[in-house]
């Protein structure tokens, strides 16, 4: 069973950076799509980054929330199997519970494999 472990929360001022990180359990080249999702209290769970396969191994397709866009990098280390979230000039509303996610299919929407999150608090 595939398993993805996040990493790389704490607390931060808002303004400063943090990177984090997702490690799977099997070779991540077996997924079509791996990205990031973050839920706060009282809300839905949202998209904040994905990576897709442009190729057999390129992975050229980013996608990002408008709220991210510009301050996010979605990245993804084939050789360690491990996706990767850099957070530029976090903001308060940056807090959540951030997850990983991967699919290995084609259908729309997040899939199947979940970390169990890792909390990023933006506070002053």
């Amino acid at each position: 069973q595939v398993q993805l472990v996040e990493s790389g929360g704490g607390v931060v001022l808002p303004g400063t950076s943090l990177t984090l990180s997702c490690e799977a359990s099997e070779n991540i080249l077996k997924f079509n799509t791996m990205g990031w999702y973050r839920q706060s209290p009282g809300k839905e769970r949202e998209m904040v980054a994905v990576i897709t396969k442009g190729g057999a191994t390129d992975y050229r397709l980013m996608n990002y929330a408008d709220s991210v866009r510009g301050r996010f990098t979605v990245s993804r280390d084939n050789r360690k199997n491990t996706l990767y979230l850099q957070m530029n000039r976090l903001k308060l509303e940056d807090t959540a519970t951030y997850y990983c996610n991967a699919k290995d299919n084609l259908r729309i929407g997040p899939g199947p494999y979940w970390g169990q999150g890792t909390q990023v608090t933006v506070s002053e």
